[in-house]
């Protein structure tokens, strides 16, 4: 309607200016006249329409976008919790159950998963480097990557072998609060300050996962618990702690790395690491049979009875006894390493703070599931102390918010 009536317009005035003698045929004159100027309106128009038409595509594609990585991330990690806690929790077989205790084994399995996975992602957001100068940009990268993957690696066992001593749900609490090995390490080692709410949290936090392991659950099903006069809570929550702090180390030199080797992006980091991390743990496979003579291995519940033959024997053996375990593993790592390209895009195409709602979210969605699939019962004092460890969290994701954008205003 709009097109017809200014390209009516604009023909009236013309035929105002032609002088009443000249009696001009319409159909080689005003015609063509009316045709041109109706074109002109309708790619004046289609011009102006198209930035608002982009905009509410943009829009709209970028809401679906976030719809597929926010389900993403719950479905590739909800179900990545579930089979980590049946594998390192409950007991496979029907007549002589055993448990799953081969951590670096399923590490190895994971991390070559997620260099496979995080490789093909790497080609696909970056197509014109190729080969290992896309992982590997700079040799000075090299020793921090190292470090990462060290400390990663190292975390791993650590928790894993705390869950022989406390239960599932009281690892996903304590895994939430990643804030205080980071805070510890910053302030101890780079003498960063931080500000006064932030320590409240770290209380609260705290206070929240002492309150929850001063009572400990009661499965419905006692076949699924390990036997409690082999659980040590002060012996789990130290090897806990221990994993908290790998996690804060890995978290600090990650952060070090994107600061100061730019443009590093997260794929080349998730590649980078999953690549050395393999190499570490298969070098620790093949050492595994002299380490578990040592004694050193039992802490982690390496035996000479079950892993005599070294860690990756012993999860061979194992997982021949019971074949369902293949599923169990595999399941795990496929989940790991595709929730990994979900966070590392999510990060790239959102803001950090979306992500950590996100995972916030998910880790609250994996402790009800966890409740529900596995029978978990909980008493009203460990309610509270949930309460307390996901209010202190969501607490600092708003009040890190407001700080933020206080001073983006008087910027």
């Amino acid at each position: 309607m709009t097109i017809s009536s200014r390209g009516s317009k604009k023909a009236n005035n013309s035929s105002k200016i032609i002088p009443a003698s000249v009696s001009p045929s319409p159909s080689r004159s005003s015609a063509p006249n009316m045709n041109s100027s109706l074109k002109i309106q309708k790619r004046k128009s289609s011009a102006s329409l198209k930035p608002h038409e982009e905009k509410r595509g943009k829009e709209s594609a970028g809401v679906l976008q976030f719809l597929i990585m926010v389900g993403g991330i719950y479905g590739s990690f909800l179900t990545w919790a579930l089979l980590q806690e049946r594998l390192t929790t409950t007991p496979y077989g029907s007549t002589t159950r055993e448990f799953f205790k081969f951590p670096v084994f399923l590490n190895t399995v994971q991390s070559v998963f997620a260099a496979l996975v995080g490789y093909f992602y790497l080609r696909k957001s970056d197509r014109k480097r190729t080969g290992l100068s896309s992982i590997f940009p700079r040799r000075s990268v090299i020793l921090p990557l190292l470090l990462v993957a060290t400390t990663s690696s190292l975390a791993s066992p650590f928790g894993y072998a705390s869950l022989a001593h406390i239960d599932y749900i009281t690892f996903i609490l304590a895994k939430s609060c990643k804030l205080l090995p980071v805070m510890f390490l910053n302030v101890t080692l780079f003498r960063k300050k931080y500000p006064m709410y932030k320590y409240f949290v770290v209380f609260a936090v705290t206070s929240g996962v002492a309150i929850f392991t001063l009572r400990a659950t009661s499965p419905k099903k006692a076949s699924k618990a390990t036997n409690n006069l082999q659980r040590n809570n002060a012996w789990g929550l130290l090897l806990l702690g221990m994993n908290l702090l790998f996690d804060g180390l890995t978290n600090t030199t990650q952060d070090y790395i994107f600061q100061n080797f730019q443009p590093f992006s997260g794929p080349q980091m998730m590649c980078a690491n999953n690549i050395i991390s393999t190499l570490l743990t298969l070098s620790y496979l093949g050492l595994s049979p002299y380490l578990v003579r040592s004694g050193f291995g039992r802490y982690f519940g390496l035996t000479l009875s079950t892993s005599g033959g070294g860690e990756f024997a012993a999860a061979l053996a194992f997982m021949t006894r019971h074949p369902w375990v293949w599923f169990d593993v595999l399941g795990f790592a496929a989940c790991g390493a595709i929730g990994q390209v979900f966070i590392f895009y999510t990060l790239s195409n959102f803001s950090s703070l979306i992500l950590v709602t996100i995972t916030l979210t998910r880790k609250m969605l994996t402790m009800i599931l966890s409740v529900i699939w596995f029978g978990h019962r909980l008493a009203t004092t460990q309610w509270i102390g949930v309460g307390l460890v996901f209010g202190g969290i969501s607490a600092e994701v708003i009040l890190a918010r407001r700080s933020k954008r206080s001073k983006e205003k008087v910027k």
